[in-house]
């Protein structure tokens, strides 16, 4: 049991007379401990503390309290009792009109953008981690106190909180007007990489964890200038004067809704993602995707933009993105967060989905990447979804409603079962956006700030886009909406995509595809999923099977290491013999190989109409 920090004074003096005060100290860097001290100025008689059980944006109730411990409560010198109520909740016996201080600690060694983390080279924490919700005080302000110990002298601070008092690293007191806006501000710390730039008149600020020596700062920093003035203008017009801070008009759709932006991004061995928050957003990226600079020993410089960094810059829009779509527009059911339970929504499809299909188009439109690179993008979307048979199953609306309990935790049988609102929902933004464009009346781009400006950038339904929709079209959308949204019919993307210049071509499938297989190769293949009514579950493939070989005909069989190997050694034959081993038991598996089986690729056939919709736009007033 490791020793509660005491309570003692701010290195930036920072006043503890809020309503309910945080004080985050590093406890143990070694035994990755953060230390809280919550004081409570008037607490009630009874009075409940709760830590979050989900985080806004990860729709998982991923159980943030199995890392608290050492709990103690107390009212100046007098121990208070504490009864824990569930696996989130604890009651407090207090005094009326005293301040009741409550110490504990949190472990924090999840290296991911929704939880904590702490070791000797970086520090990250979520509020919804580390910060016990007082109940019935949700509404009154918010103080964090962010304390440095003597081994973390040399770190600073990157947040999107208010600071109220705070040293040139960042260290001291950051103030939030409500439980809310406190927790929606990650807090990054340690010796990381920094710089700065401004779109549209906003500031922003992009810090990089983990950078390695080749990493090109200038050219992150460019690229992403790029994509956040696209995005602002896509939100806010051309014609940008005032940002939010002044309070006025910015353009055709109001003001910005942030007068500062940060992004923190965690680069590691191996991971990827990101998470929204109102003026700043959480990355994690593999190392060897961030921009490098060029090379001047070794080899020459390779000036194609590698696949990896497209994917980051994809990322950066996408979470961008959300700071309007999600964080502000966002589902009627998340106007007010429950951080009890799940809370249920069957609006991901447009939120996650639409985001997703904006986040690679407004990269083509930032210049980041060409019409070939996002065609490619585009079709490994389409196939997806194509080669996912819970298409059939599940509706991108009922995805959108089972996320906390399928999407975020997938298994065997997840790819028969059910479909990404991610990517089906970006497909039908884009199917909604081409008939709007073949129509000749609107865009879906008009559609979005028409949204924003009728919701006044809060909460929305489904029917707030059915009303715009025929407010900005002239027709009714619902019965398309009830096909691609709400059925699992099959959407109309190839038509669409043909009558806007791009020439679709259908090639042979991957072989675990037209085998109905996902694998892992890893010192040989290992079966992960059994897709349904493929060739493989007929033939009795099940997830978890080692597949060691293949008999084709009379001459003995072939061990596999990949499934090229497959290709290599079943030759021209209609029929072989899969040798697998389940449970260290070898099964003799017959397999009939299918007919050949299509993807797309897309390519630009008319250059002048993919451009009308790929090419940079010019908001219009709605």
């Amino acid at each position: 049991m490791s020793k509660l920090l005491k309570p003692a004074a701010s290195r930036t003096g920072g006043p503890r007379s809020a309503a309910i005060h945080y004080r985050v100290e590093i406890a143990n860097l070694q035994a990755h401990l953060f230390a809280v001290t919550l004081t409570i100025a008037e607490p009630a008689e009874q009075q409940v503390l709760r830590l979050p059980v989900w985080i806004p944006g990860s729709y998982l109730v991923r159980e943030f309290s199995k890392h608290l411990q050492n709990l103690r409560c107390r009212q100046g010198k007098r121990t208070r009792t504490t009864t824990q109520m569930d696996k989130a909740s604890w009651q407090v016996t207090c005094t009326r009109g005293e301040p009741l201080t409550v110490q504990y600690e949190v472990y924090a060694f999840d290296n991911s953008v929704r939880t904590a983390w702490l070791d000797a080279t970086r520090g990250f924490f979520n509020g919804t981690s580390l910060c016990l919700q007082v109940d019935g005080q949700n509404h009154q302000p918010h103080v964090l106190e962010l304390v440095a110990s003597e081994s973390t002298t040399h770190w600073s601070v990157a947040t999107g909180a208010t600071a109220q008092k705070v040293d040139k690293q960042g260290f001291g007191t950051y103030v939030a007007p409500d439980y809310d806006t406190l927790v929606d501000c990650p807090f990054e710390l340690g010796p990381f990489w920094s710089g700065s730039f401004s779109a549209c008149g906003i500031p922003h600020r992009f810090v990089v964890a983990g950078a390695p020596p080749s990493f090109d700062g200038a050219k992150l920093l460019a690229d992403t200038q790029a994509i956040c003035e696209t995005e602002i203008r896509f939100w806010h017009g051309e014609n940008l004067k005032n940002n939010s801070s002044t309070g006025k008009k910015n353009g055709s759709q109001g003001p910005i809704p942030f007068s500062s932006y940060v992004f923190m991004l965690n680069a590691v061995a191996d991971g990827y993602g990101g998470l929204e928050h109102r003026n700043s957003t959480a990355l994690i990226c593999k190392r060897q995707d961030l921009p490098r600079l060029p090379r001047t020993t070794l080899a020459p410089t390779n000036h194609k933009q590698p696949e990896g960094y497209t994917t980051l810059l994809g990322l950066i829009s996408h979470e961008y993105f959300h700071t309007w779509n999600v964080k502000r527009l966002r589902p009627a059911e998340l106007a007010g967060y429950d951080y009890t339970r799940e809370n249920y929504t069957e609006l991901l499809w447009f939120f996650e989905g639409f985001t997703s299909y904006y986040d690679d188009l407004l990269l083509r439109r930032a210049a980041r990447i060409d019409n070939a690179t996002y065609l490619k993008l585009l079709a490994k979307v389409v196939n997806g979804v194509a080669q996912t048979p819970g298409r059939k199953v599940q509706s991108v609306a009922q995805a959108s409603f089972d996320a906390w309990i399928k999407y975020y935790r997938q298994d065997e049988n997840s790819p028969n079962a059910t479909v990404s609102y991610y990517t089906k929902g970006s497909l039908v933004a884009l199917c909604l956006d081409l008939t709007l464009r073949h129509e000749g009346k609107t865009t879906l781009d008009t559609v979005m700030r028409a949204l924003w400006s009728r919701c006044a950038g809060g909460p929305m339904t489904e029917q707030d886009l059915r009303d715009v929709l025929v407010q900005c079209s002239g027709r009714s959308f619902a019965a398309d909406l009830s096909n691609w949204v709400h059925s699992t019919a099959e959407l109309p993307v190839v038509p669409l995509l043909e009558r806007h210049g791009v020439q679709v071509h259908q090639e042979p499938d991957q072989v675990a595809q037209q085998l109905g297989l996902r694998v892992k190769e890893a010192n040989g293949l290992l079966i992960q999923h059994v897709l349904r009514g493929g060739v493989a579950e007929k033939a009795g493939f099940a997830s978890g099977d080692e597949w060691l070989a293949v008999q084709a005909g009379g001459d003995g069989a072939w061990r596999l290491q990949t499934l090229d190997d497959f290709t290599l050694y079943a030759g021209n034959a209609k029929k072989v013999t899969a040798i697998v081993a389940r449970d260290r038991r070898l099964l003799h598996l017959p397999l009939t190989l299918p007919k050949p089986s299509h993807a797309v690729r897309l390519s630009v056939r008319d250059a002048a109409r993919a451009d009308a919709w790929l090419g940079p736009q010019t908001a219009k007033p709605v």
